[in-house]
This record gives C-alpha cells, structure tokens and sequence, in this order.
C-alpha cells in the first residue's frame, strides 16, 4: 500500500485492448485482437508522466471526468533506460570493461501484485484511498485491473515470440483483497477464457461490447508452451492485505450492507473500530463513481449494494487449490494437493533439463492466525519453512545447481523514507529475521538471485559478500513493479554466460502493450493521474524503470559446470 505523507509518500504494502471484434458463439463478447505494434520494451523507451504545476490539486483521485481537464494523466514517450553494468558484487579490481556475453543459459519473465479488484464489493477499503490518500485502497486504475493483466499476457506472448520464455513467475499479490471472484478472475484471464470483470448487478455503462469496463471480454491466455509457477503474497490471503478477516468483514463480503470502519492505523481496536462507510464503485457509471462512502453519521440508513456469493473470502488452502483446476502449464503451477491441503505454500521446480538451475519458491508471508501484532504484510518466516529452504539451498549447492529463489516479500533493502522502516522490515514474530536470514544465505556461493514485488518499485539490492575475499557469496535481490501502480510493469530476465565465466543476469521492465485510445490505454492513463493526484515520489524519477547488466561471480566448480553450456550468443 501507498499513502501521502508530508515529505511525499510512505509505501506501506499492506494491502498491499480489448476492441469490439465478436465471438461468433456470443456477440456480446469482446475479444483480444493484436495492435499491431512493434514489441520494444524499456530499453527501447520509456513512459514519462507530463508535468502538472497545479498544487494543491483543485480536483481529488476520484474525480475521473476531470482529469483531462485539469491536465492529469497524460503522458509521452522519452529515451530508453539502457542497461546499467553493475559490478557491486564482485572483487574491487574487477572492471568487467572487456567481458562479453558468450551464451544465454536462461531467460525467463517475473509478474507482480496484479491486485485484481473487486471494484464493486461492500468489503474493500476505498474511502481510505481517496479521502486518506491511500492509494491501495482506491486508484482508478482499479477499473480496468483484469485489462491491464489481460495486456500484460499479450506482451508475453509476443516477447515469448520473438525470443522464447522458459518459464515465468507470478510472484505474489495476484488478488487485491482474497476474494473468490478476484482468484478466478486472475486464473481466467491467465488461462485465457471469457471474463465478466462485473460482480452483483450486471452493469453496462456504456452500451455495447468492449467498450467500457464492465464488459465481458475472451482473454488472450499464456501461451500453452509457457510453463508459469505461483507464490502466495500477502493481498492473496488476507483482508486488504492487511488481516485475518473476522466474522464481520467475511459477512460484509457476501452480504449488502457497506464496511463500516474506523481507523485501522491508528485505533488500538483495529479492525474492529467503527465510524465510516467503505464505499464502492458504482459500475452502473462511465467513470466508476464513488458511493456509500463517509462518515457514518452523514447517512440516514447504511449503503447497500447488489449480494454477490462469489466475493467470499478464500484461505491460502484455497488460493493453492484453484491453481489446481488452472489449464495452464505445469498442472498447479507449482503447487500440489498436498500443498494445498497442508497450506504449506513452498515448492521448488527445475525448469531446464539442460541447466542445473533450481528455482525455490518460498512462501514469506505471515501466519494466518490472529496473534501477529506488527503488521500482516511485513516479511515472515517460521521455523518449518526456514528450516524447509536451507534444507533446499543445502541440497541446490551440493548438486552443483544455480539457484534463485523468489518470494513476494523482499529482504533487506534499502528504505528510502524515514517512516518506511516500521511497515518494510520483517514482523518481530518471523522465526529469523533479515540479518540473521542474510547472515546464512551468503553460505551458498550459487544462490544467484532473489526475485521480489511487494513494494511496487523497480528495485535492485546488491546483497554483497561478508568476505570480500569470496565474491561468489554475494547475490542479486531483484524487485518487480505493480501491474496496477503506475509504471504497471513486467519484468523480463536472461541469464548469460560470460567470457570470463562470470554470469550476467539482465533485467529489464517492460510495458504492457497499451494501443492508443483502448481500455488499457485508459487504465495507463488513470495509473498516470493517480500518482500525481496522490503525490506519489517515482523512484527513479520520472519513469520508475531500472534496466540493469548486472555480473555475478561464480565459484570455480560452477564454472567448470557451466563451461559449455547455453545457446551461443552471435
């Protein structure tokens, strides 16, 4: 979650193309058809926010029909982030100025914290986004979150065209606040079937098909060649994020009556404080209006919407289980019957019989039970799933593996603002915190990369050697944006092999393709509008792209392992 501060904004992560063409079986169906455009990515060009000199803002995040008006959410093309070389882990003499990359081993992509929304349940938490600038709890890029994750998979598709995927990871944050019709809203469009992004009342702003954002529309699906795999983030099994939901909150979601709540960031009572209506989005509007949304005491009777038995609460047994029926590849992307019915959501999957790579997915979320007292969306591990990765990562070097693994919470980076050190460390209740985790993952000289999201910034952490004398102890900590906060971005990875047996890992963020006067065009748009309107600080600026070369070193047994390995590079 993002939300304003004095000094610009604390990143709290708590919650934290379509076109008119119809399909012959239903011709109010809209389906996906190719813009046509030449698939570049940041490299190639960027996506930079025109300036806008009006503050105090005259109009509010909510007030959409005035954007353009007022001059928000319009943007332009600029330069292209070329790749920066990052040389942070290796030895001090070490310049890398006459390496080259002399065969690709791996090349995969990295999706994060879609937060599919609900725009419509009595259960989300939009008046604090808006009235308490909390932009997680209301962007009007919210609208469109099942387009701008149906635009994401068409840009993977085209890449994977170009040059093929290995596999790809969904790292976390799928859902915005756990609910049924948000998970099969996420596998659907992944899967490639008909969407119905509408829940209560069916609603058609706009009449016709695919032109607005209550419009069922077919999505393109991964391509089946693909092999994707999943991680649990904290908005996939918590309320918002944030909590547990108690009996209260699971009866607001199937029932008709809007939340009613206080504030939860600074009432002791947290979720059980009471004094102002949620509000929804009411889907009857073009432009996705607010209602039922205030202080309690401005209404004479509560707000009501349309029931909707599909917005119930699901748990992470759950979560895991719907992967199961997924007609993606591999069957449960990463997850087993066994896992889901456990709700132990670790795994780890080898995706090249050619490379010895292991890719340990790691659920560091917290607990489901009610007892955690420093926040729900802090990093977490207990003592099965520690002891579960360094049995894995024990395995991985004495295999004489590569090794990555990817988890939806980061570890140890670096916080920009002053506040951000209360919500971005790990809970007090973890079993091993930062330190003590980084302390024992810079024993494996083949961990390579840690792959994140969570906090919706294009990041990248050199967790350096404690042994300047053994750089291979170092790895790269790689953080994926948000596909719903602008930039709304991918992340696209490829490992290489290089002259000097180092290995290189490039990442690169990419834009989902967005055709010029299309419904994503317009969810961009809004993203664009939201920052500023909530004064979000995009680091870097103006962009929030972070394209990086960086240089891994390898020790001398995986150098041998490696010597002959890889698709040549010409």
């Amino acid at each position: 979650m993002r939300t304003r501060s004095i000094n610009g904004y604390l990143p709290l992560y708590l919650f934290g193309l379509v076109l008119p063409a119809l399909l012959a079986c239903n011709k109010n169906i809209a389906v996906i058809e190719s813009p046509g455009a030449t698939i570049t990515t940041t490299v190639d060009q960027t996506i930079l926010p025109n300036q806008v000199s009006t503050y105090p803002h005259l109009i509010g995040p909510n007030d959409v029909a005035l954007f353009s008006q007022y001059g928000y959410g319009a943007w332009q093309y600029g330069a292209g982030a070329p790749y920066q070389k990052r040389i942070d882990l290796m030895s001090l003499n070490y310049t890398g100025n006459s390496v080259t990359n002399t065969a690709l081993l791996a090349n995969f992509f990295a999706i994060s914290d879609i937060h599919i929304t609900d725009k419509e349940s009595p259960a989300q938490a939009i008046y604090y986004g808006y009235k308490w600038g909390v932009i997680s709890g209301y962007s009007p890029a919210m609208l469109y979150s099942t387009h701008m994750l149906d635009a994401a998979v068409h840009t993977i598709n085209s890449l994977h065209k170009k040059k093929s995927f290995d596999f790809g990871l969904s790292i976390g944050d799928a859902l915005n606040s756990s609910q049924y019709n948000e998970l099969k809203w996420f596998i659907d469009v992944m899967d490639g079937k008909v969407i119905n992004p509408d829940s209560g009342e069916k609603d058609d702003p706009n009449p016709g098909p695919g032109n607005d954002y209550q419009d069922e529309f077919k999505a393109e699906g991964i391509d089946p060649s693909i092999k994707w795999y999943q991680a649990l983030g904290n908005h996939d099994h918590f309320w918002m994020g944030m909590f547990p939901p108690d009996q209260y909150i699971l009866d607001k979601m199937t029932g008709n009556t809007i939340l009613n709540l206080g504030n939860i960031f600074k009432d002791p009572s947290g979720i059980n404080s009471r004094g102002y209506y949620m509000g929804v989005i009411n889907g009857k509007t073009p432009n996705g209006e607010i209602i039922g949304a205030g202080p309690v005491g401005s209404f004479t009777t509560p707000p009501t919407v349309s029931r909707d038995p599909n917005r119930r609460f699901v748990t992470r047994n759950e979560f895991m289980d719907a992967f199961l029926k997924s007609s993606g590849s591999p069957e449960g992307h990463g997850f087993t019957p066994a896992t889901a019915a456990s709700g132990f959501a670790n795994y780890t999957f080898e995706p090249k019989s050619d490379l010895p790579l292991k890719v340990i997915v790691l659920d560091n979320t917290n607990r489901d039970d009610r007892v955690v007292t420093d926040g729900y969306g802090r990093g977490f591990i207990d003592k099965e799933r520690y002891d579960w990765l360094i049995s894995e990562l024990d395995k991985g070097q004495a295999e004489g593996k590569l090794m990555i693994i990817t988890a939806h919470i980061p570890i140890k980076v670096v916080l920009q603002h002053t506040l951000m050190g209360e919500v971005m460390t790990w809970g007090s209740a973890s079993y091993k915190n930062e330190d003590e985790m980084l302390v024992k993952l810079h024993t494996y000289s083949n961990l390579i990369l840690w792959v994140s999201g969570h906090r919706h910034l294009s990041v990248i952490t050199p967790q350096k050697s404690p042994d300047p004398s053994r750089p291979e102890l170092g790895f790269w900590e790689v953080e994926t944006p948000s596909l719903r906060e602008f930039p709304q971005q991918f992340r696209s990875f490829r490992i290489t092999r290089n002259s000097d047996q180092t290995i290189s890992i490039f990442a690169t963020d990419v834009d989902p393709i967005a055709k010029e006067g299309s419904l994503v065009a317009k969810a961009r748009s809004y993203a664009v509008a939201a920052n500023q309107l909530f004064n979000i600080v995009q680091e870097p600026m103006p962009s929030g792209v972070v394209n990086a070369e960086l240089i891994k070193q390898l020790s001398p047994e995986m150098q041998a392992k490696l010597q002959n390995l890889g698709t040549p590079i010409k």
